[in-house]
């Protein structure tokens, strides 16, 4: 018979809005806590999201034995763009409206890439502000100890209260920060690139010659072709939010990197706009509604990595694509 550490503890009553980070040690100490909070939710008949990478997914999946009940999803596959979690979080909430739903996430673990690993604390800051008033009962893992103190420090800020593995209890974080403060810290300078880079200026009815640019020197990267399209889809969509709402011009930057892995190809557009709302381009828009947004949502979708970073200089996009 197990017994849940976090019954009472982790959740408000009626599972109203609850996100505590877990640090844990080992995987020990993960399938312990965080198979009780999916034990307990799946025996309350709680729709149950497990979003986490995959060695420990499936170490917690084979835990319960397979086809429980509960969704089983690779935060390295699924959540490898931050920028696109909380669109599918909003659809798995969605599906189940008026009902409480438990949801495990580890979006950042040992060894993501630093510039993911920011984009994902920024996503955590913002769960607070997009899911505050419905019944979804978080709890996000962290591996503590194998992670840098600054991203310690980011985790902390982020989560309004914590929990430890061995005591079981939970705890107010006295780290939390205002969720649109912890958006501003995460915002880093991008990198300068030190690679050779590719460089086009373009105005209004320059979409083909965007197009044109940016697909002839992916033609010379080992980026697959459908990934190739993918790419020249949401630069098209970038160009076009320049044109749009950034002035009616914009400048545009491609480079690759080398890596650990296979590298990336870099796309980045600049223009005199600005962008105020965190949460732009995080959801799929609604079809029937006049607002915008879907054009940043799409390149959500399609790239690896989106970095936004809004000043009064103007709108930096990075999209990044994976090598591979």
């Amino acid at each position: 018979m197990t017994t849940s550490l976090l019954t009472d503890r982790v959740l408000p009553p009626g599972e109203s809005f609850a996100h505590p980070a877990l640090s844990y040690r080992d995987e020990p100490d993960f399938l312990r806590t965080v198979g009780a909070f999916v034990r307990d939710g799946l025996e309350a008949g709680r729709p149950v999201l497990v979003l986490v990478p995959r060695p420990r997914l499936e170490a917690l999946r084979d835990r319960f034995g397979g086809d429980d009940g509960a969704v089983w999803t690779d935060m390295a596959e699924a959540g490898r763009n931050p920028g696109r979690v909380l669109s599918l979080l909003a659809g798995f909430t969605a599906r189940h409206a008026g009902r409480p739903v438990r949801i495990v996430m580890e979006p950042i673990w040992p060894g993501r890439d630093r510039a993911e690993t920011g984009e994902a604390a920024r996503l955590e800051a913002l769960v607070n502000v997009a899911f505050a008033d419905r019944p979804a009962s978080f709890l996000c893992a962290y591996q503590e100890p194998a992670l840098p103190r600054e991203v310690v420090a980011l985790v902390r800020r982020a989560h309004p209260s914590l929990l430890g593995a061995d005591a079981g209890r939970v705890r107010e974080s006295a780290e939390y920060a205002d969720p649109l403060a912890v958006c501003a810290q995460c915002a880093t300078p991008l990198e300068e690139p030190a690679e050779p880079v590719a460089a086009l200026a373009y105005a209004d009815g320059d979409l083909a010659a965007v197009r044109a640019f940016v697909s002839e020197r992916l033609a010379g990267t080992a980026l697959a072709p459908s990934r190739h399209s993918d790419l020249v889809l949401a630069v098209t969509e970038a160009a076009t939010n320049s044109l749009r709402h950034g002035g009616g011009r914009g400048a545009l930057r491609l480079w690759t990197t080398r890596g650990e892995g296979a590298g990336r190809v870099h796309v980045e557009t600049r223009d005199a706009g600005r962008l105020d709302d965190p949460l732009a381009g995080c959801f799929r828009p609604d079809p029937a509604a006049a607002s915008g947004g879907r054009g940043l949502w799409m390149i959500n979708e399609l790239c690896d990595l989106v970095r936004i970073r809004s000043s009064a200089d103007g709108l930096v996009l990075r999209m990044s694509m994976d090598l591979r």
